[in-house]
C-alpha cells in the first residue's frame, strides 16, 4: 500500500534528494521508557519536512535483542516492541507520504542475531547439516584453533566455538559481535528469505532500502590466514585514524568484503525492485578500495546509489576535498549514477566533533550545493557534537569486546534535544537510554528555531535554496582547487566558496551574497570576505 503523493518528475526521485537518517532509539520517545520509538518519529516528521528533506532512512527497528543497536536482527519482518508494532510502522509510512517524504528502511543481509530461529536451529543441529549450511560453520585447525586468524570489526576473534550434536565442536564466523553470525549467501534459502523481507516492506509501503554491509555477503579464502588481521580490522573502522595509503592497501586485501559474488545478489534484487509499479531505490553501504570499484554496485542492472565514505574521514583541507569530491563526481559520471554526500552517520564521530562547530557548518554549506544526493544524520542539523559518555553508560559492543580500548559509537548516538532548559530536553519523560549533556540546552530544536543565525536555520535556508535554485542545474565548474586553502565552483546561478585556511581571504566577485556559514562572511564593493573556516553562496547571474 502507498498513499497518493504529489511526486511527478521525469527524473528518479533519488537523483538529487535530501535523505534524513533517523536512528529510531534516539529521535523521540513517545511513551516515557527512555528509548525513541516509531510513534515518536511519526509525531515529529514535520521537523524533517521543515528542514527540507525529501526522504527518511530509518536504522533498524526490527525484533532484536539489541546487542548492536538493532543491527542484530532476530526477525526482519516485524517491529521490536521497544519501537512499537507493525501498525505503528504502517502509520509512520502513511504520515511520511502525506508530508511528501519517501521512506527507506535498513536491511541487514550480512548477518542475523543469534536469537534468530535459524541460528537456534543451527546450534542444536549436527555438523554438515542443512541448518548449519545457512551460516559459516567450520571445524577448527588441527591444533584446535579457529579456522583462520580474522579479527572481528568489534575486536577479538571473528570466530566463536560451539559444541555440536554428538559432543564435537565447530566454529562459526561473525565479522561483528559474536551475537551476529554471518549468513552464507551461497545457500539459496538465505537468498529466498531476504527476497521475502524485501517484498514485505515494499508491500507495507516503503520506498526503498539502505543495505547494511552491502559489500560483505560473499567470502573468499575462509580457511586461509590474513597477513595483517589487526591492521585490516582497524582499517575497516571509520573512527580509527590511519593514513589514506595504509588504509587503502589494507582494504584492498580484505577477503570478506567486495568480492565478486555480491553482485549476483543485487542483480536479483534489482529485478525484484523493478517489478513494482513505482520507483523503488536502494543505496549500498559499501566501503571499497580502490574507490572506482564502488561503481560496480550502481551498474544499470544493480543498485541505485552507493555511499561515499570519503567525507567521513576527510581532513578539513581544500586540496584534499577538491580531489575527493572531483574524483567522486568523475567516477560516478562514468557509471551514470548520482553521487552521495554524507558528513555524519550513526557509525562515525559527528562532523562537529571532527572539525569543530564553525568548520562543520562551512563544510555542510559547501556540500549541500553539490549535485547528487545529500544524507543528513539526525542532530547534524543542530550542530550536535559527540557527547562525552562515561564508561559506565556505554552500550556499544565494541567497547566491551576490546575491554574499553575502543570507546565505540555511543557518543554519536545520544538522543536528540528538543526543547526546555533541563536534560533530557523533552526527548523523553523518563531517563534516556544514553544521557544527554546539559550543555546541549542551546542546541535544542526549540532554542535554534528562534535564532536566525543557528545551525538549524542555516540548514533550512540552504536546503530551500538548493531545492528551488540548484537541483537540476547539472554539473559544476571548478574555479579554485584548494592550492591556497580556497575551494570554489560555479553551478547554475551560483558561485560556491569554502575557505579551509586559518586566515581571512578576500575574493573579487560580482553578484550578491545569498548565504554565509557565519555572520562574518560579507560581500561589499565587489569583494567577498571569507573568514577562516567559512563558506558562502553568491548569486552571480
Amino acid at each position: 500500500m502507498i498513499s497518493d503523493t504529489p511526486w511527478i518528475s521525469d527524473t528518479p526521485w533519488w537523483a538529487e534528494s535530501v535523505i534524513y537518517q533517523i536512528y529510531p532509539r534516539s529521535f523521540f520517545d513517545s511513551n516515557g521508557d527512555g528509548e525513541g520509538d516509531l510513534p515518536g518519529i511519526t509525531a515529529n516528521l514535520e521537523h524533517v519536512k521543515s528542514l527540507g528533506a525529501d526522504a527518511i532512512w530509518l536504522s533498524p527497528f526490527y525484533t532484536s535483542p539489541n546487542k548492536d543497536g538493532g543491527y542484530d536482527v532476530a526477525n526482519p519482518r516485524d517491529v521490536d516492541p521497544r519501537f512499537g508494532n507493525l501498525e505503528d510502522a504502517r502509520a509512520m509510512i502513511v504520515r511520511a507520504h502525506q508530508l511528501g517524504l519517501r521512506v527507506l528502511v535498513d536491511i541487514v543481509p550480512n548477518h542475523f542475531s543469534d536469537q534468530h530461529p535459524w541460528f537456534k536451529d543451527a546450534l542444536s543441529a549436527k555438523a554438515g547439516s542443512a541448518e548449519r549450511s545457512r551460516f559459516h560453520f567450520y571445524d577448527g585447525k588441527e591444533d584446535g584453533s579457529a579456522p583462520n586468524n580474522w579479527i572481528s570489526l568489534f575486536g577479538g576473534p571473528a570466530w566463536t566455538q560451539v559444541k555440536t550434536a554428538g559432543g564435537s565442536a565447530q566454529y562459526y564466523l561473525h565479522l561483528f559481535d559474536s551475537s551476529q553470525p554471518d549468513l552464507n549467501w551461497e545457500n539459496q534459502e538465505v537468498a529466498s528469505d531476504f527476497e521475502k523481507t524485501l517484498r514485505f516492506w515494499l508491500d507495507l509501503g516503503a520506498d526503498g532500502f539502505r543495505i547494511d554491509v552491502a559489500h560483505g555477503l560473499a567470502k573468499e579464502n575462509i580457511l586461509i590466514d590474513h597477513h595483517d588481521p589487526q591492521g585490516l580490522s582497524d582499517a575497516l573502522r571509520l573512527d580509527f585514524e590511519m593514513s589514506a595509503e595504509k588504509r587503502g592497501e589494507l582494504l584492498a586485501s580484505a577477503p570478506f568484503f567486495d568480492r565478486d559474488g555480491v553482485h549476483a545478489v543485487y542483480r536479483n534484487w534489482r529485478n525484484l525492485f523493478d517489478s513494482y509499479d513505482r520507483d523503488v531505490m536502494a543505496v549500498a553501504e559499501a566501503w571499497v578500495h580502490p574507490p572506482a570499484r564502488a561503481t560496480r554496485y550502481v551498474r544499470s542492472d544493480e543498485l541505485h546509489q552507493v555511499f561515499n565514505f570519503d567525507l567521513l574521514v576527510a581532513p578539513f583541507d581544500a586540496a584534499f576535498l577538491y580531489k575527493c569530491i572531483n574524483n567522486t563526481l568523475e567516477m560516478l559520471k562514468q557509471a551514470d549514477a548520482p553521487a552521495t554526500w554524507a558528513l555524519s552517520n550513526h557509525d562515525t564521530p559527528r562532523v562537529a566533533s571532527r572539525h569543530g562547530a564553525k568548520a562543520s557548518r562551512a563544510l555542510a554549506l559547501f556540500v549541500m550545493a553539490l549535485p547528487g544526493s545529500c544524507y543528513i544524520y539526525n542532530g547534524q542539523e543542530l550542530g550536535l557534537p559527540d557527547a562525552e559518555i562515561a564508561d559506565k553508560d556505554r552500550q556499544d559492543p565494541a567497547f566491551f569486546r576490546t575491554q574499553g580500548l575502543q570507546k565505540g559509537r555511543d557518543g554519536a548516538r545520544v538522543p536528540m534535544p528538543w526543547s526546555g532548559d533541563q536534560t533530557p530536553f523533552n526527548f523523553s519523560s523518563g531517563s534516556p537510554w544514553l544521557p544527554i549533556p546539559q550543555e546541549w540546552r542551546e542546541l535544542s530544536v526549540s532554542a535554534q528555531e528562534s535564532d536566525a543565525a543557528s545551525t538549524l536555520n542555516l540548514y533550512r535556508s540552504a536546503l530551500k535554496i538548493r531545492r528551488d535554485k540548484l537541483v537540476g542545474t547539472g554539473e559544476i565548474e571548478w574555479v579554485d582547487r584548494g592550492d591556497t586553502g580556497l575551494i570554489s565552483f560555479a553551478r547554475g546561478e551560483f558561485a560556491i566558496y569554502l575557505n579551509t585556511s586559518s586566515t581571512t581571504i578576500k575574493i573579487p566577485s560580482v553578484g550578491a551574497l545569498v548565504l554565509g556559514s557565519d555572520a562574518a562572511v560579507t560581500f561589499e564593493n565587489g569583494s567577498l570576505t571569507l573568514p577562516a573556516a567559512s563558506a558562502a553562496w553568491l548569486a552571480i547571474r
